[in-house]
């Protein structure tokens, strides 16, 4: 994405926007750059009913799990260094100079290329962003969500900070196990990366409210169940360890997210776009994860927009924490999310988390 006329201003100081009186001042942070990298190979929904052993055929793959393809990284493409590649896509887009990025914050995953490395100077170091700090920071499915209140906030806080990296890859897809039927729901999980730029009084593109919900109880309803400190990789358990990421309670799991979930989401969403100023009636585009198909239709039908007001990523599957930059770009390329668009950006994250944010285009 090279068109510089995604970023121009929405207002001018003589044209004060009237819905939330956005005013031109320091505390308004907007997003001056975006950037996303997608691998070249992909698994299709027939070979993802082939992997299931024929127990998901290709046609439901594609109508319940909404998954025509999604990208599959090759060896050279780790977390981390698509987290790179989808940064320096963003730096690009933005015309931005590396060395004016004051603090990188990686949201890539921590399955990556070397356990206990800070993806974040990996980053710094590709960049050659010499004045910058990183930290990496996970939330599962919901940090570029939680990333982007989380800078807003410093950037507002602290006057030395002026320019902030969101970046990171993803490819939890490696552990997916596809003859467990518990984890039918991630057999959309792809791999990609993904970068967004905040700017500190930059006027336009504006990052508006956020609101975030946790349910701690499921803190370990679901992950990599064998590689950590409790049940730690062995020669006898090598490849089961390769394969999973499952259930650890898959009964409660589910019977929880059905009890809460769908409200939580519709909580954030109201509570972001208060937060804002706005009515979410407001809404003119929902960047959505990856979900089946028939969720993602009934989120738009209860929050009253049309197929049109958002992009189903049946093409991409679900690369965790990047669906929402991925969305927002394909977005603005393809004309959905224009001047004064008001965007929410919607995430859930295993954990349990579930995140919203109101963005102003333009």
């Amino acid at each position: 994405m090279n068109d510089d006329s995604l970023f121009t201003c929405w207002h001018s100081p003589k044209d004060i926007h009237t819905k939330g009186d956005f005013l031109m001042n320091k505390n308004n942070i907007g997003i001056a750059g975006i950037g996303t990298y997608i691998p070249s190979n992909f698994m299709t929904a027939k070979q993802i009913s082939g992997a299931t052993g024929g127990v998901w055929s290709e046609e439901a793959v594609i109508s319940k799990l909404g998954i025509v393809k999604k990208p599959i990284a090759a060896s050279g493409e780790g977390t981390q260094e698509m987290g790179y590649l989808a940064a320096k896509a963003c730096i690009e887009n933005a015309g931005a100079d590396p060395n004016d990025i004051d603090v990188i914050i990686c949201v890539g995953e921590e399955y990556k290329e070397y356990p206990l490395t800070t993806s974040a100077l990996y980053i710094q170091d590709k960049l050659n962003a010499k004045n910058a700090w990183g930290i990496d920071m996970q939330n599962r499915c919901c940090t570029t969500v939680a990333a982007i209140k989380i800078a807003k906030d410093m950037l507002i806080a602290d006057d030395e900070i002026n320019t902030i990296l969101i970046a990171g890859g993803y490819r939890n897809g490696d552990f997916i196990n596809y003859t467990d039927n518990n984890v039918s729901f991630m057999y959309n999980l792809g791999d990609g990366g993904g970068a967004i730029l905040l700017k500190k009084g930059h006027d336009k593109n504006l990052i508006l409210g956020s609101h975030i919900i946790a349910d701690a109880s499921l803190s370990r309803s679901a992950g990599v169940e064998i590689g950590g400190q409790i049940n730690p990789i062995t020669s006898s358990n090598i490849d089961e360890a390769k394969k999973s990421l499952r259930l650890m309670d898959a009964k409660a799991m589910k019977d929880r997210l059905n009890e809460v979930s769908l409200q939580n989401w519709h909580t954030c969403i109201d509570r972001a776009f208060a937060k804002s100023g706005l009515s979410k009636s407001e809404m003119d585009y929902l960047a959505i994860l990856h979900i089946k198909r028939s969720g993602h239709d009934a989120m738009l039908k209860d929050l009253g927009i049309n197929p049109q007001q958002s992009i189903y990523l049946e093409d991409y599957g679900h690369i965790g924490q990047i669906d929402q930059i991925l969305s927002l770009e394909l977005a603005i390329k393809s004309g959905k999310v224009k001047e004064n668009s008001a965007v929410c950006m919607l995430s859930a994250g295993i954990g349990y988390v579930w995140a919203a944010n109101v963005i102003k285009w333009g």
